[in-house]
């Protein structure tokens, strides 16, 4: 039986009308399943009971599992479990402007990056779209608070699961469905290029993020086995395509690796490649996990190569440290609970 988080409005307006119903009637089932969070098809009360009836034959209202729940004062991960008894991850961050979260896509990852935990344990499958939707509504019943920002780069690649991503996105989006706003939802790739030539012509404003890391093309040929299929040239230009069409800044992920990639030559090399375009790089502390070789670029070094990006008029934040203590690098909460 279908979930009833995993159809678009579209899909829902589809549904009733084959089967011989106003198609009106899927606004009615999105609102009392995202508005007032129903647990029973029985409780929607301006509902027919013909109608309740053909959506109890062809749907459930579904949950994850909640396995594991880790948190200290800003963050809280959640190890929830599927119904196939496979397991992904969900990270809750508090922030003055509301709760954000980032969710995975995937069961596990193939695309291989050399610093991230997720791709130890490699992709078992794809999610379907339900099973996104459902990390949003569990966490905030499990908060008993409002998610107001959503990131798509917990674990596994979500450009390598386009169609699934794309409906999740456009339930969060609905006013009907969560209604979080396209500008608060963020998107994270490694850089599957013609799947964010696709992405420009969605039509949503959305947040890209795109995991660069390095200007050089040896080093992110090592770090990034993408890189080897889609070269840095080529996915600058893929980005410069996006902005023509969306008008929207990009962000470029810059995981910050002692000794590997923070240095004064690297932040010069990063700035010559990024000069020009609508974009800001986002450095990131790098968590450091027991199954990898890498360390975290001391603050002072961090610093330094922020004030080099600075000089050169690159725009560039530092990312706010979150879940040291929880676990919190991409697919470590779930890879240390299958080693345990």
């Amino acid at each position: 039986m279908k979930s009833v988080y995993g159809l678009s409005q579209t899909e829902f307006e589809e549904f009733f009308i084959s089967n011989g119903e106003a198609k009106y009637k899927a606004i009615q089932v999105y609102e009392w399943v995202y508005r007032h969070k129903i647990t029973e098809f029985s409780n929607m009360k301006n509902v027919s009971k013909k109608t309740i009836s053909l959506l109890e034959e062809n749907f459930e209202i579904d949950s994850l599992k909640l396995v594991l729940k880790q948190d200290e004062a800003s963050v809280i991960k959640y190890l929830f479990e599927l119904s196939d008894g496979n397991q992904i991850e969900a990270v809750l961050m508090k922030h003055d402007y509301g709760n954000s979260i980032c969710i995975s896509t995937q069961v596990g990852c193939n695309m291989g990056c050399a610093f991230c935990e997720s791709g130890r344990l490699k992709k078992v499958r794809d999610l379907e779209t339900h099973e996104m939707v459902l990390q949003i509504m569990d966490a905030e019943k499990l908060l008993g608070e409002r998610i107001s920002h959503v990131v798509i780069m917990g674990i596994g690649e979500p450009l390598d699961n386009y169609n699934n991503v794309i409906r999740g996105i456009d339930i969060i989006n609905n006013d009907k469905g969560l209604a979080i706003g396209s500008r608060h939802i963020t998107l994270s790739t490694v850089g599957i290029i013609p799947k964010i030539n696709e992405l420009a012509t969605y039509g949503k404003q959305i947040n890209l993020a795109v995991s660069l890391h390095t200007a050089d093309d040896k080093l992110r040929n090592k770090l990034m086995s993408i890189n080897k299929v889609y070269p840095i040239k080529e996915l600058i230009e893929a980005v410069k395509y996006y902005i023509s069409k969306t008008n929207r800044r990009v962000t470029f992920e810059y995981v910050m690796l002692k000794g590997v990639n923070d240095g004064d030559t690297d932040a010069e090399e990063l700035s010559k490649l990024l000069r020009g375009i609508n974009c800001y790089v986002n450095l990131i502390p790098y968590n450091a996990t027991s199954y990898k070789e890498f360390e975290k670029s001391s603050k002072e070094t961090i610093l330094r190569f922020y004030d080099v990006l600075k000089k050169n008029k690159i725009n560039v934040t530092i990312r706010r440290e979150f879940g040291s203590k929880v676990s919190a690098a991409c697919g470590q909460l779930r890879s240390n609970y299958k080693e345990e």
